[in-house]
């Protein structure tokens, strides 16, 4: 497990009796520090995992202060949800005096690790994440919190480790829209969900499956698909459509995929909403740029990324404690247009 907190070059000067400067100039290697000298005390910073402060060393000699910079992980710059999130970030982190580095996981674990320690070695002062799908190791985020970087999650959280964290109100979204498509007429209701290892799935499959007990409708495993992205909810959505007795409506993960939806079954020559009823979560802006434009949920990034980056700060600061995990809920509504009756 890493140290409570990160090693300083005063802790190595104090370990070999030495002054600072006599570390610095070991660590980089100067002449002026004997080979042997040299060689203990860079043995001693690899081993005990020693990172310098990028930032620090750079505006060392400068009378400029450090920069409060805040490390930001978004598992995809192209998605509008996790963009608006950015934008709130960055507007609530700029209101206090505070900068941002962000940088992109691609949904891939490999670079979530790399990233958490880039941010660690350019010493940020606290990390806001959405974790990748495939995460599902989480050593590299406790070792943020171990070394005293405070660590907030938003959307996708990790229930592995004790941090604080935002969500939008899933459940309550999901439970809404399943309602709102029975309630128009729906009675066979496909469900399109992301993988039951994160909990916003899971949080968005017991909304939609809750509101179908509620309105005594037996949930059909045959209607639900592990689908999040408008390509393969095109390619497995006809099989669904020229069942005989097909879905009636579809509640689906996000737009992009009820999108997809949306354009199989026009192609297919059937009329929404008057065949089929379609409710996507996100309300992005290809929500209004399709025909009809899409019934969703609003997920309300920008506020997400704001109540985020306010609880960091707090962190930082101190208005928060770092070992209180702070949750917050961002609540969602409904908004109907013309794929659902």
């Amino acid at each position: 497990m890493a140290e409570k907190t990160p090693l300083t070059m005063k802790d190595i000067a104090k370990e070999f009796g030495t002054s600072v400067a006599t570390v610095s100039r070991a660590l980089k290697d100067s002449p002026r520090i004997s080979a042997e000298r040299r060689a203990a005390i860079q043995k001693y910073a690899r081993e005990h995992n020693f990172a310098p402060n990028v930032i620090a060393e750079s505006l060392r000699h400068s009378r400029v202060k450090p920069l409060k910079v805040i490390g930001v992980i978004i598992p995809e710059l192209t998605h509008f949800y996790f963009s608006s999130v950015l934008s709130g970030i960055e507007e609530e982190a700029s209101a206090h005096g505070y900068r941002i580095m962000v940088a992109q996981s691609n949904e891939q674990y490999e670079r979530e690790v790399k990233i958490c320690q880039s941010f660690y070695e350019n010493k940020v002062c606290g990390v806001i994440v959405s974790q990748a799908k495939d995460t599902k190791q989480y050593d590299h985020f406790q070792r943020l919190i171990d070394a005293g970087v405070p660590l907030v999650f938003y959307d996708r959280i990790c229930t592995g480790v004790n941090a604080s964290r935002v969500v939008v109100d899933d459940y309550m979204g999901a439970l809404n829209a399943v309602t709102h498509l029975i309630e128009t007429g729906c009675r066979r209701i496909a469900f399109y969900g992301s993988s039951m290892t994160l909990e916003i799935s899971k949080n968005r499959y017991n909304g939609y499956r809750d509101a179908l007990l509620k309105h005594h409708i037996k949930p059909d495993d045959n209607l639900m698909r592990l689908c999040d992205n408008r390509a393969d909810a095109e390619a497995i959505t006809p099989e669904l459509l020229q069942q005989e007795n097909r879905p009636d409506g579809f509640f689906a993960v996000n737009d992009d995929t009820a999108i997809g939806i949306l354009y199989t079954a026009k192609r297919m020559g059937l009329r929404v909403p008057e065949d089929i009823s379609i409710c996507g979560f996100t309300n992005g802006q290809r929500a209004v740029a399709c025909d009809p434009m899409l019934t969703t949920v609003e997920q309300r990034g920008i506020k997400v990324g704001e109540e985020a980056a306010s609880i960091l700060i707090g962190h930082v600061e101190g208005t928060i404690p770092k070992e209180k995990m702070e949750r917050r809920i961002v609540r969602t509504r409904l908004i109907i247009r013309g794929t659902t009756r």
